[in-house]
């Protein structure tokens, strides 16, 4: 009688004990390094966060934006008032700038007397110009991707390194209360998995969101060179080439 009244305490504590695992309980319970781990986790979150919010406006504007400022440029039959236009473009709008940038490199190849110019030819320099907005713009592009490739390929690495950590001191307090029954590993190994789930929790939308926007700067890339190969042909032979 007596030894089933101690099983049923017994049982009733643990079961206590099990119900009192959680988050909350894991927070409370972290030590040096699983608040390393937990503050890693968090700061990748809200770098990963910035990261999308700040692409997707960015890729909001330039979707909104692009194809009215080439077919305007196109659009208009002088070519100073297209010019006009596109200084009056705001300075993140990336196709203005290259237009600029070509329509600069032309007019100084045909009013300097420098080295460079009498070197080159007309076609080879604004070519040249050209290539060089066409990189600047791309790379401007790829602002924050890098936060997101990184959160999403070591975020779960972490997570994990906080579960190892977690089940180590768990495994440690079992042994040393010498109870080995199931409700006394399941609680504090399961509390510890909590760092793993949070670490995919972080990576999975910070993969999404890079594999997302890669797609669109890919896409953005494209057009870039597509506009830069007509402004080469306008401002090397005088007209469009369609």
């Amino acid at each position: 009688m007596l030894q089933e009244t101690t099983a049923a305490a017994t049982g009733g504590n643990n079961a206590e004990a099990f119900q009192q695992m959680g988050f909350s309980h894991l927070l409370q319970n972290f030590d040096a390094m699983g608040w390393i781990v937990f503050i890693t986790l968090v700061l990748m979150s809200v770098g990963s966060i910035y990261s999308i919010a700040m692409n997707f406006f960015r890729n909001m504007r330039l979707s909104s934006n692009s194809d009215k400022v080439v077919s305007t440029f196109w659009d208009t039959p002088n070519i100073q008032d297209a010019m006009r236009y596109m200084e009056e473009q705001p300075a993140s709008e990336p196709f203005s700038k290259i237009a600029l940038d070509a329509a600069q490199a032309a007019t100084h190849h045909g009013t300097a007397d420098s080295a460079l110019g009498s070197t080159l030819g007309r076609s080879e320099f604004v070519d040249r110009a050209l290539r060089q907005a066409v990189t600047r713009e791309s790379m401007k592009l790829e602002n924050g991707m890098t936060i997101l490739a990184t959160t999403g390929a070591t975020a779960p690495f972490v997570g994990l390194l906080g579960t190892v950590w977690g089940i180590y001191h768990a495994l440690i307090k079992i042994g040393s209360s010498g109870n080995a029954g199931i409700e006394a590993v399941a609680g504090p190994v399961g509390e510890a998995l909590i760092m793993t789930a949070a670490g995919l929790f972080v990576a999975i939308p910070a993969v999404l969101a890079f594999n997302f926007f890669n797609r669109r700067n890919k896409v953005t890339n494209s057009k870039f060179d597509t506009f830069a190969h007509d402004l080469h042909d306008f401002f090397a032979t005088g007209s469009r080439v369609r």
